[in-house]
């Protein structure tokens, strides 16, 4: 029970701090669009690995093999719906103009 909560713990101020320096970064406009843009992506893939992590309790063990498999596939399938639905929106905005 201590354990799971300090997990959460940390989880919350560690996504906390994340979404912080995002937002700094972008509301004070302290780098450049460019690199803005790398660092905000770089610290939502860490958010990313956190929420993973802290709150789904998903590790690299083998008994939770399953579960990442699981979450890796819907992953990549939402991918592939949105990609594609890009893909179509671009190629009628192109051949309306």
């Amino acid at each position: 029970m201590r354990r799971d909560f300090i997990t959460y713990c940390f989880g919350y101020l560690a996504a906390l701090s994340l979404t912080g320096i995002a937002f700094a970064c972008v509301f004070y406009r302290l780098l450049p669009p460019v690199q803005t843009f790398a660092l905000v992506l770089v610290l939502a893939l860490i958010q990313v690995i956190v929420h993973m992590r802290c709150f789904l309790h998903i590790s690299l063990k083998r008994s939770a093999r399953a579960d990442l498999q699981l979450i890796l596939f819907s992953a990549m399938i939402i991918l592939l719906m949105v990609g594609g639905t890009l893909v179509v929106l671009f190629n009628l905005s192109a051949r309306m103009m």
